[in-house]
This record gives C-alpha cells, structure tokens and sequence, in this order.
C-alpha cells in the first residue's frame, strides 16, 4: 500500500540541535583526551597471546583485566588467525561483553559495535551498516551463521537478529563480525558484513545451569542448560529456552487518529515470544549440532492496509536445522573439513482486512527446505603458502509462497500460488601468500552457479603490511553479489510463473583501507576509510495493478565514509571503548540520499568494577544522526544510552544482573517501509530487566 503524506511528529533530538552537537564533539574530545593521556603513561610491553578460549571474568586479576588482547579471528579466511592478519576489518563480541552491557538479542549486540545500527517495525528488526538499511530488506544483505552453518532462510533470505532469531544469547561464547563483501569464500549475502557465531562448549557449564527474567511491559524468559565434557572425549551442550511478552498495553499511531480506528490507539496488540532448543554433540573428529526455533509476534501497526486495532494480526517464524561436521588432521600438516546438513523454515502472516463490513483472514506463507553440503581442504604447502580449496552444493527443494483468504466458502480466493525449487553449486579457493615476515598477500576467487539465472564470479585481494611490531595496515578490495530470492522472483506471478523476469543479482566491489595500532598493554586504535558502488540495486515497490510488491533492479549506489575506534583498559580495571562512523550513501545516478541512512553514529561503552571481580558497571551510549524517511521527511536524530549492573558468583553459583535500557527515556522513531500507513514508527522508552543466572556446575 502506498503510504498517505501523513507526518509522525516526535521530539527533536537534542543532538540535532548546535548545542548538542557541541556536547557531543565536547565528549568525544575528551574521551580522545583521556586515551592519549593513558596511552602516554604505558610502557611499551609485549602483548601477550589470546587464549584459546574466552577468559572467566571472576577469575582474573585486575592487571588482566586491563590489557587490551589482540583477538584471533575464523571466519575472515575459514582459519584461525589474528584479526591484525586478517584481509578484513573485524569486530570480536564476547561472552563476558554479553553479560557487562545487559544484551538481550543478536540485535542488541550488533547495535553497540561500530558503524552497524538497527531498527524496528514493532514486527521485525532490521540491520544497517555503512549507511544502507533498506525499506522492506529483511537483511539480506549480510550473512549469518551459527558455527559456520549458514542462517538465512531459503525463500527470503533473511537474516534475523531480534527476538525472531530466537537464539538465547546466554549460549553464545563469542561473535565475529566481518565487514566488507566475502562472496569469494562464502557466496551469496556476504554484502555487507558475515556475522558468525560461535556457541559454548559443553565444558564451559560442566553441569546444569538456569536462568530467568522479569523485565517492563510484562515480559519474562527462562533457560535451562547442560553441558559436559565426557572422560571418552565427547562433549555435550543442551539448551532450552523461552520468551513471552505481552507488549505495551496501548500503542498511539497519530496516521491512524479517527473515531473509526480507535482514535489512534492500537490495545494489546503489541505480543511476542519465542521458544527455542539447541544441541551440540562432539566426538574425536565429528561433531553435531541441531536447532529449532520458533516466534509469534502480534502486530500492532495496520500495515498493509489491514484493520487497525485487531489482536488477530501476527506473524509467525520458525527455523530448524542438523548439521553434521567432519574435521580431520591430515599427517601432512593440511586438514580437510565436510559437513552435510538439513533445514527447514516455516513463515506464517494472518492479516485482518474488511470486505462487504465483514473482518476476512488473508494468509500468508513461506515454507522452506533445503539441505546441502561442503567440502574444505587446506594445507600450507610451504613456509610461504596457505591455500586453501573448497566445493559446495544446495538444494531448496521446497520454495513455496501462498497468500489466500481463510473463509468457509470452497472457492476461496487464491492471490499467491508459488511452488518452486532451485540448486547452487560453487567452487572456491584462497592462498595466503608471505611475501616477507611483516607482508602478506590474500588473494580468493569463488565461482556459484545457480539454477534460476547463471553463473557469477566473485574475487577479493587483500594486502597486510606491518611496518612496527604493533602496527597493522590494510589495503583490501572485494567484491560480492546477492542473487534475488524466491521471494523477490516469484511473488505475485500466476501459477508460479516468474513475475519480475529481468530481476538479476545485486553487485557490490568495495575498496577499503585499514590502520590498526597497538600501545603497549592498554590501548588499541583503528581507523578505516572505505567506498563502495552497488549496481542493480533489488527494491520494493507496490504494483499499481494488484497491489501486491514488485522487484526490480532499479538503483545504482555509491557511498564513501570513515570509522575510528579507540579501546582502552586502565589500571583500576576501567574498559572503555568509542567509535565514530561518517558514511555518505546516494544515489547514483541523482546524487539525492537514501531513506533511513545515517551520515554519522558515535559510541561509547565504558564497564568498571565495583566490587573486584564480583560485580560490575556497564554503561553503553549510541547516537544516531537523522534519517530520510520514504515521504520525504526526517526523523530526528537521537541518543539512547543502557546501563546495567552485574554481579557474578555473589553466592556460589549465583549471578545477578539489573539492567535499565534507554535510561534517559528519548523519544525517537524509525523510518517505516511502503506497507505502513505511517512515515515512522516511534520506538520504546524506558525499561528495566532483572536476569537470575545460577551454575550448578563448576567449568573446567
């Protein structure tokens, strides 16, 4: 549906006005400040090597506690290796940032790292990065995998990070973000950014652990977890959880302010919950991990034109998937890795709409099944030489979209019948080259093949050059491609037949330049400088005919920006991190910008002990320049700031957290998608969220 030029007021961001602005560069000279001055004061020790596995908070003394670790990174080139190696720019998130700053979803995590920003519909969430989050993307644009296994689903490829992902953030041991395109080892939707993560080892609970909360607005979850670590070498991790929110109460949408609809008012409308289960089982050189997750959430927004103030408007999600790895050491120093796996997604929408002055159920369906498998192989052929090669195949052999109304007369109308099926094969490789000691030269190229338009190639270099010991500079170059979805081809056509026939792949070749520095001990300092231009830009738009979305390729985009990172660790146990991002997207061919993309984003999270090793402050702040919103109007900048207070083994097992999430309660909104009524949606003040953790178990 069209949207009406109807505006959705909300108050001016303080950060909008000159002074605020000036607040904001005030406190970002200052932290600047701060960090040169500590910087000054540290001697130029050598930074010692990361452990294998994340590190127990409880356990570590305040001296550890301030040095700034140099990370390694798997998914940059599908090996181990440190991230000032790597031919990317990359990001670690780890278990114990989790619990410091009090994050509740995939969301809330990519949210706090630099130059990503979400957004939300009161449905789904949306991820942005360098200035691109479009209207009615379902995040297609970056990829997201569980332990290598790739997330986005097989009809519409979306990738999702709310409480839609349903994956409890507790079992998560750490998250890789990888920016720039990776099409060249992962293929499709490696756009953007690849987003892996990796979930605890049965050993790190070795016994049975629950956890619950109670936060604002009705909403309670639980867990229940078991791991251990076998005395034959197994290793397992079972985890159970559940999410139930009954919403705000009353919900105002000024678009929709008459007599007629409720003068505006949606009334508990605004549910959600999730339920999910996950399994991992390791032996020797196998290992087995399962999934399954599934969310209804109500819909309070009348989007699509649907009756406004009806509980009966929702969508429901599930994903569920088995993945079978094999890892094995060769005796000539290589390793090979195969796994095979199964997944099915199920998408359910029941939208109200009034025909004759009576309410009709319209449903909407995506169901999806697909499985596949991939094969590595690697091996540093020589002092000089790491290569690594690789095949994949997939079969989505269910692809099906159906939109019809639910009524007891047989001859029920039929708007959407989509049944399809499609195959990829691919064929990849990659050498890490050591020109010298301090030089290294990664080159990959990745072939796919897909049965619906062809074949495409898609290659990165990426050049690593280290002239001091702690400094790292990078020159990278990539490019990558999204291929549309089913969705995107065939939604609307009749009888399944291709609607948007000329729809071909998204491309994307980006050119990045990277400094990462290292002083002593305590602080660590990056800074990169990109441009991208995307060609054949996939967007949504409403068929003037039926009213149903239409795919087309119809932009070319250009963007360039900068990011700056500072982390520093003082010696009475402080961990303060800022980031400042700049990103200018346009339009090609107009030079006019892109709705919902932020020029600036500025960061900050400081955590600090209260009590030794027990209990800990974590205080997070993000501001967001103004965004272009589809009528043409702005929606205000704004800054939200979290705060969470949290105590580990208080008694035994026990950990406690309170976290208070946008603590200056700013009213702010996001920018809507066509199928909205209303420019912006205004998004949640103030709330609370007090987490119970107890471990029965004591970790190896």
């Amino acid at each position: 549906m069209s949207c009406l030029n109807l505006k959705f007021r909300v108050r001016r961001s303080l950060l909008d006005r000159p002074a605020g602005r000036l607040a904001l560069m005030s406190l970002v000279v200052l932290a600047i400040g701060t960090v040169l001055i500590e910087a000054q004061a540290q001697t130029n020790k050598p930074i010692p090597p990361k452990p294998s596995d994340n590190p127990d908070i409880a356990q570590m003394s305040i001296e550890d506690l301030m040095k700034v670790k140099m990370e390694t990174v798997f998914g940059a080139s599908k090996f181990l290796q440190k991230v000032t190696e790597a031919p990317a720019s990359v990001t670690i998130v780890t278990a114990e940032d989790i619990k410091r700053y009090g994050y509740r979803t995939l969301a809330d995590i990519l949210n706090g790292v630099r130059g990503f920003y979400v957004s939300n519909d009161r449905n789904y969430t949306y991820l942005g990065t360098r200035g691109l989050a479009r209207p009615g993307d379902y995040n297609t644009r970056v990829l997201l995998m569980i332990n290598g296994h790739r997330m986005n689903d097989g009809v519409y490829d979306s990738a999702y990070i709310g409480t839609e992902a349903a994956i409890d953030v507790d079992i998560i041991d750490r998250v890789e973000i990888i920016r720039g395109p990776s099409s060249s080892l992962y293929g499709a939707s490696a756009f953007f950014a690849v987003i892996n993560v990796f979930t605890k080892r049965g050993a790190e609970l070795n016994g049975v652990e629950v956890a619950s909360s109670f936060s604002s607005l009705d909403t309670v979850s639980g867990r229940f977890s078991y791991g251990k670590r076998y005395k034959a070498g197994a290793e397992l991790l079972l985890s159970a959880s559940a999410y139930n929110s009954e919403g705000h109460n009353r919900l105002y949408f000024p678009a929709f302010d008459t007599p007629a609809t409720n003068n505006g008012i949606a009334e508990r409308a605004d549910a959600d919950g999730f339920k999910s289960l996950f399994g991992d089982f390791s032996w020797k050189e196998f290992s087995l991990q399962g999934f399954y997750g599934t969310r209804r959430k109500h819909v309070p927004t009348g989007s699509y034109g649907t009756v406004f103030n009806s509980p009966d408007n929702y969508t429901a999600d599930s994903h569920s998937y088995v993945d079978l790895k094999f890892d094995h050491q060769l005796k000539d120093g290589g390793s090979v890795v195969g796994r095979v796996y199964f997944d099915r997604y199920y998408y359910r929408g029941d939208y109200i709409y009034e025909q004759d002055g009576v309410n009709v159920v319209n449903r909407d369906l995506g169901i999806g099944s697909w499985g596949g498998a991939e094969f590595n192989y690697q091996r540093k052929v020589s002092r000089k030489h790491r290569v690594t090669l690789g095949t994949e195949y997939r079969n989505d052999f269910q692809q099906d979209q159906d939109n019809f109304d639910v009524t007891l007369n047989p001859s029920n109308a039929v708007y959407v019948s989509v049944h399809r099926n499609s195959n990829t094969s691919a064929l990849f490789a990659q050498d890490e080259f050591s020109i010298k000691p301090n030089l290294l030269l990664n080159i990959g190229i990745r072939y796919d093949r897909y049965s619906t338009f062809g074949g495409t190639t898609n290659p990165r270099v990426g050049i690593v050059y280290s002239p001091l010991k702690k400094t790292t500079v990078k020159l990278l170059y990539g490019q990558a491609f999204r291929p549309p979805n089913s969705h995107e081809l065939y939604f609307g056509g009749e009888g399944g037949t291709v609607k948007n026939s000329r729809l071909r792949p998204e491309t994307i070749r980006t050119v990045e330049a990277v400094l990462e520095q290292y002083v002593g001990d305590h602080l660590r300092f990056s800074a990169s400088g990109f441009t991208y231009r995307l060609h054949g830009l996939i967007s949504q738009i409403i068929d003037p005919v039926d009213g149903l979305p239409v795919f087309e390729n119809s932009e070319k985009l250009r963007s360039h920006g900068a990011e700056f990172e500072a982390e520093v660790k003082t010696r009475q146990g402080i961990d303060a991190k800022g980031s400042y991002t700049f990103a200018r997207t346009e339009n090609a061919q107009t030079g006019l910008s892109l709705t919902n993309s932020p020029r600036h984003q500025a960061k900050l999270n400081i955590s600090f002990p209260i009590a030794p090793r027990r209990v800990f402050a974590g205080f997070d702040l993000q501001y967001l320049s103004s965004r272009l919103t589809l009528q043409g109007a702005q929606a205000p900048g704004f800054v939200t700031s979290n705060v969470t207070l949290f105590g580990k083994r208080l008694y035994k097992g026990a950990a406690l957290s309170l976290s208070v999430y946008n603590f200056l309660n700013e009213k702010y909104a996001d920018p809507c998608a066509e199928e909205h009524l209303q420019d912006m949606i205004r998004q949640d003040g103030r709330s609370l969220r007090l987490k119970f953790t107890y471990s029965f178990g004591k970790p190896e």
